[in-house]
């Protein structure tokens, strides 16, 4: 623990001991120790405010005159006291982009980050998904056993990604590797930002010299009049956050579908959808834990600690969602029930929740479908973690299986796929 001068000692939301099992514990004690807003540090030296009440999370999210999107009100970050090879810089530094704006700059951009993912032809992203989930099956079908994070949760999004930004495989592959360094918030991040950033310049080139049916394009060509960089930074934006969780939500689905025997015969039996299914782990288990960030605009009172204006105050989405002053009276969601915050909440809510829910609910329908015998090859106890302030993910899921259900035919090799379609979205 550290300790603010005149304050509360704060707590690191940092470090190997934080593994995916251990935080729920945390929130639970800190929920105990502080009430609904703690004092934190989310790397060595940076203290923030996580906020763990779901009330307080939902005034967080809707008020903007007094926490605002923009770093710059930031007073380390204004001051100089962040390092610039900080590990959560890459995170929280200041983008031209929707989530680090405010009022009529962020529904300018908003509007536009909207409408290209409005114009995604849900469609061909199932169907483009589902083969590639099969071809992922077939390849390790023969081994009767795989590694469902490297094998299969990240490659999925990344396909789905090559497809949506119009980027070729080996440049897909590149981009992913990068979006993954920059949230893991650690030494590597800030290496990994920069890669991002040259890679996505390359790409903004291409396709204002030659539009296309992607995403990139469909934001160069918005009648909002995006320049250059703020294209390049809200797609940073969107996958960043939308890579690493459409990862964790599949591989965290598929470990509650090998662990826990209840939850799987719920849903083979029918008793719940794969979209119950999928609502429950956003309760439960939400693929980001916290989301950085808002900045106080002023000296303020706010979950019984007193925020000083500049102060940074952390989205607890995970504590948030189990905070026994708005649970139900038995004590947990109902399925069916999205009044989670696994999305956030307010006008800066994620605007890609659509088709990353499409992408999880194929992978994981798929899988099910191809492997019915699937079970875990460890014991649960032994599963890995990524280590982030950010996320909750697998490391690893070793599953093995021994009667895999492939399609009669060899399934059909991947073209590039098509997944713009404005005139006809599915997310609109």
């Amino acid at each position: 623990m550290t300790s603010w001068p005149g304050r509360c000692p704060a707590t690191a939301l940092h470090g190997q001991h934080l593994d995916g099992d251990a935080m729920p514990v945390l929130y639970e004690t800190l929920r105990e120790r502080h009430g609904p807003v703690a004092p934190v540090t989310v790397a060595p030296g940076i203290e923030a405010w996580l906020v763990l009440g779901h009330r307080e999370l939902l005034r967080l999210t809707r008020e903007e005159q007094d926490f605002s999107h923009d770093p710059r009100h930031w007073t380390p970050l204004r001051e100089g006291r962040v390092p610039s090879d900080s590990p959560i810089l890459p995170m929280v530094g200041w983008r031209p982009a929707l989530l680090y704006a405010d009022g009529q700059q962020h529904r300018r951009m908003r509007a536009a980050v909207s409408d290209a993912l409005a114009g995604i032809n849900g469609h061909e992203l199932r169907r483009s998904v589902r083969t590639a989930a099969e071809q992922l099956i077939a390849s390790f079908a023969a081994r009767r056993g795989a590694d469902l994070v490297p094998h299969y949760a990240r490659l999925l999004p990344m396909q789905a990604i090559t497809g949506l930004l119009g980027l070729d495989e080996p440049t897909g592959r590149r981009f992913v590797q990068a979006i993954a360094g920059v949230a893991a918030g650690d030494a590597y991040s800030t290496g990994a930002n920069r890669r991002l950033a040259t890679i996505l310049r390359t790409v903004i080139e291409e396709k204002r010299r030659s539009p296309g049916q992607d995403i990139t394009s469909a934001l160069l060509h918005h009648p909002a009049g995006l320049t250059d960089a703020e294209v390049l930074h809200n797609l940073v934006v969107m996958f960043v956050a939308g890579n690493q969780t459409t990862v964790n939500w599949i591989a965290t689905t598929l470990r509650i579908l090998l662990c826990d025997p209840a939850f799987r015969s719920s849903l083979s039996g029918g008793h719940l959808s794969v979209d119950d299914a999928l609502d429950l782990v956003l309760w439960r288990f939400p693929p980001t834990q916290n989301f950085p960030a808002r900045y106080a605009t002023r000296d303020i009172e706010f979950g019984g600690q007193l925020i000083r204006a500049g102060d940074m105050l952390v989205l607890g989405l995970a504590a948030a969602n189990n905070d026994p002053a708005v649970l139900p009276p038995n004590g947990g969601p109902i399925a069916g029930n999205r009044s989670h915050l696994a999305f956030g909440a307010g006008p800066h809510s994620c605007p890609a929740q659509d088709p990353a829910r499409l992408i999880t609910r194929t992978a994981v329908d798929t899988i099910r479908h191809r492997l019915p015998d699937l079970e875990l090859a460890v014991p649960e106890t032994e599963l890995a973690w990524i280590s982030s302030p950010w996320t909750k993910g697998l490391a690893a899921l070793p599953v093995r299986f021994t009667d895999p259900q492939l399609p009669l035919a060899p399934v059909a090799e991947s073209t590039a796929p098509q997944p713009m379609a404005p005139q006809t979205g599915d997310f609109r």
